[in-house]
Parts: C-alpha cells; sequence; structure tokens
C-alpha cells in the first residue's frame, strides 16, 4: 500500500512538471508587459496610496479568520470517526460555541454588513 502510494505521488509529480515545462512561456517573447504583476485591479503605473474601502479590508481579515477556524475543524472531525468519545464530542462541540459566538458578536458589531446604515 505504501510503495503504490509513493508510486502515484511520482507519477503526479512528474506530471505537473511535464504540464509546467510544456506551458513555460519564454520571456524573450514580448510577454514581458503581459507578466508584470498587478494586485487588487488596480494600474501599477499608478500612485501608491490609492484609498481604498477599510471596511472591505476588515471583512477579509475577518473572513480569513473564520476560515482558519473551519479548516482547523477538518483535523478534529477525522479524529472524532476514529474514536468517538464523549470527551471529543464536548470539545468540538465548545469549538464550534465558540466559533458561533465570535460570528454573531461580529455581526451583532456591524462588521459583516456590506452596505452601511
Amino acid at each position: 500500500m505504501f510503495f503504490s502510494i509513493m508510486i502515484f505521488g511520482m507519477i503526479l509529480s512528474g506530471a505537473l512538471l511535464l504540464i509546467y515545462f510544456l506551458t513555460y512561456f519564454n520571456i524573450e517573447s514580448g510577454l514581458e508587459e503581459k507578466m508584470t504583476p498587478f494586485e487588487c485591479g488596480f494600474d501599477p503605473l499608478s500612485k501608491m496610496r490609492a484609498p481604498f474601502s477599510t471596511r472591505f479590508f476588515l471583512l477579509v481579515v475577518l473572513f480569513l479568520i473564520f476560515d482558519v477556524e473551519v479548516a482547523l475543524l477538518f483535523p478534529v472531525l477525522s479524529a472524532f470517526y476514529s474514536s468517538s468519545s464523549v470527551n471529543v464530542l464536548l470539545i468540538v462541540l465548545s469549538f464550534i460555541a465558540i466559533l458561533l459566538f465570535g460570528m454573531f458578536h461580529e455581526w451583532n458589531e456591524g462588521a459583516l454588513d456590506w452596505v452601511s446604515r
């Protein structure tokens, strides 16, 4: 079983490397401007201190916090699948309660409202 997983990983790595080398764009082919980096849809040649919405920034930070917390649930749920004890159930329920309490607090504060009143 272990060797089949290792062989599958090697085949997958080789296939991804092959796809990368087949789709690699040569920089000398006139695509220099197309390959320039840009962020958030702003023109890279404009001034750097362009204003942006702080409500949007706050919403993104809250999304990242809750996203990481939800991602932490997956290993806990797999551990609960392997050993279904009351202690693990209480830990999972308390974690979800803390997560819901934080979400309702942010909702009550108005941080999740996109349109200001």
